[in-house]
């Protein structure tokens, strides 16, 4: 069986990919996520513990290391190099329609001698979203650009009401549905590859300065929990 690591964020777009690449019949060996040295998750600004938790709720490794933009490249190739001595030929991607995140995939796998996979490639976005709620999978808003969304966008449930609203909102201010130009991050919480479910417990509503101002939900306390079988 083909080995590959699966490039982590927590989100939907990354986890659905994974699934994806899982269901292709690659065995995903490991999760790769980059951290800010600033302790932030890359691109949630998430506590990276979360995607430890997730790791551990999916019963894949993570790979977790601490970079700044400038060396975030470096640090990718130097894992994924690692990996690929391992027999890890193949890295997972949850890219769909920007060109410009495909080209720098493309470029760098190359450069290492990896194969990019990219199971959301080109796929309509809105169907995306509709087959990661079908398939059973479990993700709440925890990042929003404010110039877009409220603050109560954040702990929201990806179902179908979050997209129907979604929809309404974009007739509005024509912005990816999936949020792939950072228009808005997910957490996924529990899905068809999580042998357990992280259940959120408490949190607050914070308001952050970056590149743009966005609301944050900064998760204080969580677990993980049994899923409940019939």
């Amino acid at each position: 069986m083909s080995l590959a690591v699966a490039s982590w964020s927590g989100g939907k777009d990354s986890c659905f990919a994974c699934y994806k690449a899982m269901l292709s019949g690659l065995k995903v060996s490991y999760l790769l996520n980059l951290v800010l040295k600033d302790g932030r998750s890359i691109p949630h600004g998430l506590n990276p513990k979360l995607m430890i938790t997730q790791s551990q709720a999916i019963e894949i490794p993570i790979i977790q290391r601490e970079v700044t933009w400038e060396t975030y490249e470096y640090e990718f190739k130097t894992v994924v190099c690692e990996l690929k001595q391992m027999g890890v030929n193949n890295v997972v991607f949850g890219d769909i329609d920007v060109q410009e995140h495909k080209d720098w995939v493309n470029r760098v796998c190359t450069e290492i001698g990896v194969t990019p996979i990219e199971p959301l490639w080109s796929l309509d976005p809105e169907q995306i979203l509709i087959d990661f709620i079908s398939e059973g999978f479990e993700a709440i808003v925890v990042n929003v650009k404010a110039d877009l969304f409220g603050e109560e966008w954040l702990g929201r449930k990806v179902d179908q009401s979050f997209l129907r609203d979604l929809k309404e909102l974009q007739s509005k201010y024509n912005f990816n549905i999936c949020g792939e130009l950072g228009e808005y991050h997910t957490l996924v919480i529990d899905g068809p590859i999580f042998k357990r479910r992280i259940k959120i417990l408490d949190g607050r509503r914070v308001l952050r300065e970056g590149y743009w101002k966005f609301w944050l939900l900064d998760i204080l306390k969580y677990e993980v929990e049994d899923k409940i079988t019939a």
